[in-house]
């Protein structure tokens, strides 16, 4: 398991050696009538504390729990989890248009899962944070995870509200917390006390929310899975399997448990730093099929799968089993991914206009500088439940893996998802975005032309903070709008979106950081507002197929072009022989731009670091409009950074660095500034790797993986050339021809 995602990464769907859980527990409602001692009721300040003896009070952010050390009291399981499916290659999927859709793969069931009995550890650790909907659902998962690692739980303390049996909180700790006392001492019992602090504190925050507030993983003593097994809580765990629902033995199921992590307020209380769009998605939050559509999504999904063995696809049913999201990714994206995953865009232009398909697409940009899909999903509604586990399932796709930056529009419920899937990735708001939601608000201003041109000059040519801040409040001074709600939340969010902010963080030229430098939607001219699933998916392959077509032009073009240079400078000669056609262009016009830079002056010396202002003329005009920009060299390292960030924001050095470079007379552009995903002479195969190399001989779905990877790179290979074409063909046939031999071999020796 990798990072905080439950989901298991394989080729198609999972692997094949993930045990099964296909079985839902069901347990007693009323978790009143589980308690199994008799307890004392004592009231402070308010709230009622269940304890078996009055030993030690503890105060714990404004909450009242009594601390007990005896009396183990155990709660049956309720099962609450939410549960995802998934598909294999071969599956039978049965989708129910009304009240209900369900998919499900035909497959054998082990006898383990039919047990419901598992091997793998589908119970993560808990976490400060982690969310339950009820009170049994927290102790059932605490429960399942202790029995999974091999110790007991009880529960440690509990408290009420006063005047009410209505659970305020509880702390769940290890069986072996804590010692006898003097009296059990005595008695012939084995002592299995310890003293261990493991333990969870839940509270609750709302009428039906259960969050964890306090966690201590560590235990004193070893795991005994056959005493833990005996133990009250497990017998009483084990007693509630008898509630199973019982499965079909004939459909495969395949399950992934999605704990529910710390809620936000997705609505925003009215500010526009919120899911604006929210109202236009079923609140039944289930994924609004029209008739036909779910035939529709079989049938294209049976029919990728053909194309594509590797295709895979994702569903989070809800409690009742009807469809809230679904998520698809196929093999040359995965393997994209791999290339392109630095820097990625979670396009949701379909949801923002309230178009008929709920599409959130997932897009990277390639090394000629378009966009490549990385995965695709339709959403029942833009919450944080359902972004968490979206980005959960293509994390998981993609080997756990997290890109440097990602890129949104301005959504709370987003924001929270990604700050708990992609804790380490740098999350930015569209400036695309931001200077739309400018232009649409500003229309009321009587001065609105001017307004925009002085945001546009602050946003785009400003190079440091302290001048930004300043020129902003000039702004919001002189138009008198600072009190607009909408532009306060904007401000306050302006690390997200300004480029000054952003200096530290890589674009690969896809924020927009740049005057016309927005990128249009990945599928912008084929999904209109009223295109229909069954449009859409019809059309999909045919999309893809184009992108890639255009790349391998692209890169056809790329390969055989000889650019044509433009100035004397070393730096042009060089790149144009590493960088794709497209990027080179870009990169070529910084090196023409050199010759308006007219000075270079040294301003600072600090060791082997030197700062140097390099003077640029604006266009034609004179030298007292000239601009100046901060270059920091690093002489012992051959690392130089312009205060304009043109290499993080689009992946190759500026002019101004290009003559700092040029006074210290560096010959050539340092390896580290010439970057992989630009060039054109790295041969791509979009093959996705699955992890280990280490081959399970006794797998068959494990040679298919294999073989179909190896066998694709040939392809890949044997498409450059119609001499490369040939060898590969004739490697094929001698290698089928090889194989026969084996399978005569076989037949001849059954048949002596």
């Amino acid at each position: 398991m990798r990072g905080d995602s439950n989901l298991s990464p394989s080729n198609k769907s999972f692997s094949p050696s993930h045990n099964l859980n296909i079985s839902v527990e069901r347990g007693p409602q009323d978790s009143d009538e589980l308690i199994e001692e008799e307890v004392h009721v004592l009231e402070i300040d308010g709230d009622e504390i269940e304890n078996d003896s009055e030993e030690e009070l503890e105060l714990n952010d404004g909450e009242h729990e009594l601390e007990l050390n005896d009396g183990e009291q155990d709660l049956e399981l309720n099962d609450g989890e939410q549960v995802l499916e998934s598909n294999g290659v071969e599956q039978g999927l049965e989708i129910l248009e009304e009240e209900e859709e369900e998919i499900v793969r035909d497959g054998s069931v082990s006898t383990d899962a039919q047990n419901g009995t598992s091997d793998v550890k589908e119970y993560p650790p808990p976490f400060v944070g982690m969310e339950f909907d009820t009170y049994d659902d927290a102790y059932n998962y605490y429960n399942t995870y202790s029995k999974e690692l091999g110790f007991a739980i009880r529960v440690k303390s509990s408290w009420t509200k006063r005047n009410s049996k209505e659970k305020r909180g509880a702390v769940l700790c290890c069986n072996c917390e804590g010692f006898k006392t003097i009296k059990e001492a005595s008695s012939r019992r084995k002592e299995t006390r310890t003293g261990c602090l493991a333990m969870i504190r839940l509270r609750l925050v709302d009428a039906n929310r259960w969050r964890v507030d306090e966690v201590k993983l560590e235990h004193n003593h070893s795991f005994d899975p056959l005493r833990a097994k005996n133990s009250k809580s497990h017998k009483k765990m084990d007693a509630g399997a008898k509630h199973k629902v019982e499965p079909n033995i004939d459909v495969e199921v395949r399950t992934i448990k999605l704990y529910r992590t710390p809620i936000v307020d997705t609505v925003g209380h009215g500010s526009s730093y919120s899911c604006e769009r929210e109202t236009g998605f079923d609140r039944a939050k289930r994924l609004k099929l029209n008739k036909g559509d779910a035939q529709v999504m079989h049938d294209f999904f049976n029919q990728m799968q053909l194309i594509d063995p590797n295709f895979l696809y994702l569903m989070d049913l809800g409690d009742e089993g009807y469809l809230k999201n679904v998520f698809w990714i196929d093999s040359r994206s995965r393997a994209a991914y791999g290339y392109f995953g630095d820097a990625v865009v979670f396009e949701t232009t379909c949801l923002s206009n309230n178009s008929e398909i709920p599409l959130f697409a997932y897009v990277g940009v390639n090394h000629h500088g378009n966009n490549v899909l990385l995965g695709c999903a339709l959403i029942s509604d833009p919450s944080l439940e359902t972004y968490i586990w979206l980005f959960r399932a293509w994390l998981t796709c993609m080997s756990g893996r997290p890109p440097q930056t990602i890129i949104t529009d301005q959504c709370q419920a987003m924001q929270s998802a990604i700050a708990e899937v992609f804790p380490r990735a740098h999350h930015h708001l569209s400036l695309s975005y931001v200077m739309q939601r400018f232009r649409e608000k500003v229309t009321v201003l009587q001065e609105s032309e001017a307004f925009l041109t002085l945001v546009d000059s602050t946003i785009y040519d400003i190079p440091r903070v302290e001048e930004f801040e300043m020129a902003w409040e000039k702004i919001m001074q002189r138009f008198g709008i600072k009190d607009q709600e909408w532009l306060q939340a904007l401000y306050e969010a302006r690390e997200r979106w300004a480029p000054v902010y952003s200096k530290d963080t890589f674009f690969a030229g896809q924020n927009g950081f740049h005057r016309g430098n927005s990128k249009s939607p990945f599928f912008d001219s084929n999904v209109l507002q009223q295109t229909s699933l069954k449009e859409f998916l019809s059309m999909y392959e045919s999309v893809l197929q184009q992108k890639k077509q255009k790349e391998v032009l692209d890169d056809l073009e790329s390969r055989d072009l000889s650019a044509m240079l433009k100035t004397p400078s070393y730096y042009e000669l060089q790149l144009s022989k590493l960088y794709t056609k497209e990027i080179f262009t870009k990169f070529q016009n910084e090196v023409v731009m050199m010759s308006s830079c007219v000075s270079v002056t040294q301003v600072h010396v600090s060791g082997p670091i030197v700062t140097y202002v390099v003077k640029e003329r604006d266009g034609d005009g004179d030298l007292e409009d000239a601009r100046h920009f901060e270059v920091m060299y690093d002489k012992a390292g051959t690392e130089v950074r312009c205060i304009c960030s043109c290499f993080n924001f689009k992946g190759y050095l500026c002019r101004h660095a290009l003559c700092v470079l040029s006074y210290n007379r560096v010959e050539e552009i340092p390896f580290q500034y010439i970057l992989s995903r630009w060039r054109k002479d790295i041969k791509r195969l979009y093959v996705p790797e699955f992890g280990s190399n280490n081959i399970d001989v006794s797998n068959p779905v494990q040679w298919f993986d294999h073989l179909y990877r190896k066998a694709i790179k040939v392809v890949e290979e044997g498409m450059i050339s119609q001499d490369h074409y040939m060898v590969a063909w004739q490697a094929f046939k001698e290698s089928l021809n090889k194989v026969r031999l084996v399978a005569d071999k076989s037949n001849n020796h059954s048949n002596v």
